[in-house]
């Protein structure tokens, strides 16, 4: 009969009709995988902008209170005695006093230009002698095999969990038995014996990372390792030997106990000391007091900036390995 259909074109008509709500289906879910997509990526996008943002206000914040004590120190020290007693701590001076520094500076009992030589001889020996010789070792704990070899380093490490205070009757009198009490010798000449153990793992740390493939390159070139510690690793080793050699002069600045204990005459005190001696002396003058630690800091500040490139890449990679 004329209106009946061929069952081959119905079955052609369903399986298209089929096909056709597959593909619809399929299209379908393929808009919804990708709403879902998107809504995903706009969730990790939001998640990292506040991620990002709670950093930033965290780091800020940390910034901010970390600024406040010198800050209060520079304003201090900008102000007059009667500016202080009526003003708050808080508060930015209304008009600024540069005589401050000059009364410091120019104070007949207490010579900060003396003071100033003193340290700088102390922090600069003990910091070459630091460098030097915690490198020294640290290469031969990093780059050289030998028999207890971690043993020795564990040993090394366990001495940082002495206190100092524990030593430092014994160095006193090793020090006055060889008549170096009122010299800066107790102050710089330890320094070239080893450098310390934080300062050892800092470098051999360093030393680490470095390819051992250069030291064998130079030993088949005939280089001995003193020539490989010198020519090869050490100029490799640059922002290690920053961050040792900052660390270690800032901490030769800032020793006080040690010029306490060792030097009594008063031309031989160093800053610290000189600084506690000068507040002895002015009481609660407090804005004089305030430009002398300025005097005292400005150093280590500079220091800083120079360095900061070296010394934050010097962290980085000695924790990378």
């Amino acid at each position: 009969m004329p209106g009946n259909l061929d069952p081959a074109a119905a079955t052609e008509k369903v399986d298209e009709k089929v096909r056709q709500n597959e593909l619809d289906k399929a299209m379908t879910e393929s808009h919804d995988a990708r709403d879902a997509y998107q809504k995903a990526t706009k969730r990790a996008e939001s998640g990292a902008l506040f991620g990002k943002i709670l950093t930033w206000v965290t780091l800020l914040v940390g910034a901010v209170v970390f600024m406040m004590p010198l800050y209060i120190m520079v304003s201090m020290a900008l102000k007059t005695p009667n500016e202080i007693a009526t003003s708050s701590a808080w508060a930015w001076p209304r008009d600024l006093t540069w005589e401050n520094y000059s009364v410091v500076l120019t104070n007949p009992n207490v010579s900060f230009q003396l003071f100033f030589r003193n340290t700088l001889t102390i922090a600069v020996l003990s910091t070459l002698g630091v460098v030097v010789s915690s490198s020294l070792v640290a290469y031969a704990f990093a780059r050289l095999r030998f028999r207890g070899r971690d043993r020795l380093f564990l040993l090394l490490l366990s001495t940082m969990m002495l206190p100092a205070i524990v030593t430092m009757i014994p160095t006193y009198v090793l020090y006055k038995y060889l008549h170096w009490v009122d010299t800066f010798y107790p102050l710089w000449v330890p320094a070239w014996f080893g450098g310390g153990a934080f300062n050892i793992f800092l470098m051999r740390q360093f030393f680490m990372g470095i390819p051992r493939e250069l030291d064998e390159a130079a030993l088949l070139d005939g280089a001995t390792h003193a020539t490989i510690f010198w020519r090869v690793i050490l100029p490799l080793a640059k922002p290690a030997v920053a961050t040792v050699g900052i660390f270690s002069f800032i901490y030769s600045w800032k020793d006080f106990m040690g010029p306490l204990l060792y030097l009594n005459s008063p031309e031989k005190q160093t800053l610290e000391v000189g600084l506690q001696t000068y507040r002895s002396l002015q009481s609660e003058q407090w804005n004089l007091l305030m430009a002398g630690s300025v005097l005292v800091m400005i150093p280590l500040i500079v220091l800083f900036l120079i360095g900061q490139k070296f010394f934050v890449k010097g962290i980085v990679m000695t924790g990378g390995k």
